[in-house]
């Protein structure tokens, strides 16, 4: 990042509200990771090349402690560990045919979007940055932020919720309309649950696994890295169903856990033995709980911004079931004006919401992962700039 008059001497330049975890990994978690690297040091505890699926031993610990809580039964052979989500969400599209059509949230994570462009699925962008192929569905404060059905047929839909950016997230109720469409229309929903662990209320699900025939249409990716601070670590897994079939061109239905499967012993060797003890030890009593602690301290930064931001006269939503703040720029600013504005004159980065899509145009993304004495002097130069 290059910035290009220096901040003020005594005036501290803050990066925080675009995107760092700090801190990183939780005792419990460092001293699992220190075990699986001294294995690795003894012929008799040596790990080379693991299964390209995970260690069945982790997919078993993320069933009994991240989903047969939630009531949602699955096999080991339907979890598959990877280096993160945003690989998987990418890497998801070898299994599908390049005539599928996708539908996308706008604004929404840009890496649904530009993975279709790259692997040649769309035409031209037009001049508000649409691109030919791709079936947006818009998510603006006149819906609340909620995608709503394509309007023509597609077979790939992408739901993200704890939404990033928006910080919105989906109801049983939607969910289930979602699934109901899928099942209905022949389609793949692409499930991105990475914040699901930010999640406050007790009615908002955590998985689409939750809702009622979802296995039979729905993949869902889950993330380590905000969840338990394993951004430079990578860990992640996409759980597959058995029950989810897909139709050939030719009309024969297939199962893509098996698809998936051959592509990953394909193209991926695994993750490292001494990550996945780590992810283990997530789900440890002592390590979630400390996992958890973080969590809530996140969240209580989320608090900080949006009350700060309400002082400020500002419109803001999220930051009550994800660590996503997604603010309204004032006096009608674009949000490069914005960002220019908050870089210049408070020495604050945030992120532009156009940078998530054309409808994120004249909105922004701040994020509550960060110091606790940086984010409430960050807040502070907001209010004493925009304040009423």
């Amino acid at each position: 990042m290059l910035i290009s008059d220096p901040c003020p001497r005594g005036r501290i330049f803050i990066k925080q509200l675009w995107e760092r975890v700090y801190p990183q990994l939780v005792p419990a978690v460092l001293k699992a990771f220190h075990e699986g690297v001294d294995d690795l040091a003894q012929g008799g505890s040596f790990h080379g090349y693991g299964p390209e699926q995970g260690y069945s031993w982790l997919a078993q610990t993320i069933i009994d402690k991240a989903y047969k809580p939630l009531g949602v039964q699955l096999e080991t052979s339907e979890v598959f560990i990877s280096d993160g989500s945003k690989c998987d969400s990418a890497n998801i599209l070898d299994i599908f045919n390049i005539d599928c059509k996708v539908a996308i949230g706008d604004p929404v994570y840009p890496v649904y979007n530009d993975t279709n462009v790259m692997v040649g699925r769309t035409g031209e962008a037009d001049k508000q940055g649409y691109y030919e192929g791709i079936v947006y569905m818009p998510c603006t404060e006149e819906n609340g932020f909620a995608p709503v059905y394509p309007s023509e047929k597609v077979d790939i839909i992408y739901l993200c919720f704890p939404n990033n950016p928006t910080g919105t997230v989906a109801t049983k109720e939607q969910l289930k309309g979602w699934v109901d469409y899928a099942r209905a229309n022949d389609a793949v929903i692409l499930f991105d649950a990475a914040y699901e662990a930010f999640i406050t209320e007790a009615e908002i699900p955590h998985s689409i696994y939750e809702i009622e025939g979802a296995k039979e249409c729905a993949i869902e990716f889950r993330s380590f890295s905000k969840t338990a601070g394993f951004t430079g670590v990578r860990c992640g897994l996409t759980v597959v169903p058995h029950e989810l079939l897909a139709t050939t061109a030719s009309g024969e239905r297939v199962q893509l856990n098996q698809l998936w499967n051959r592509r990953q012993c394909t193209k991926f060797n695994g993750v490292s033995y001494p990550v996945q003890k780590a992810a283990a030890a997530v789900y440890s009593d002592e390590g979630w709980a400390q996992v958890q602690e973080i969590i809530d301290y996140y969240m209580a930064n989320a608090e900080i911004i949006r009350k700060g931001l309400d002082a400020a006269g500002i419109t803001c939503y999220g930051g009550v079931n994800a660590p996503y703040i997604w603010l309204k720029t004032p006096q009608g600013m674009t949000s490069w004006d914005f960002f220019d504005k908050l870089l210049n004159e408070c020495f604050v980065v945030g992120t532009p919401g156009s940078g998530f899509g054309p409808s994120g145009e004249g909105y922004f993304r701040l994020s509550a992962f960060g110091e606790r004495e940086n984010v409430a002097e960050a807040v502070k130069r907001i209010v004493e700039k925009w304040g009423k």
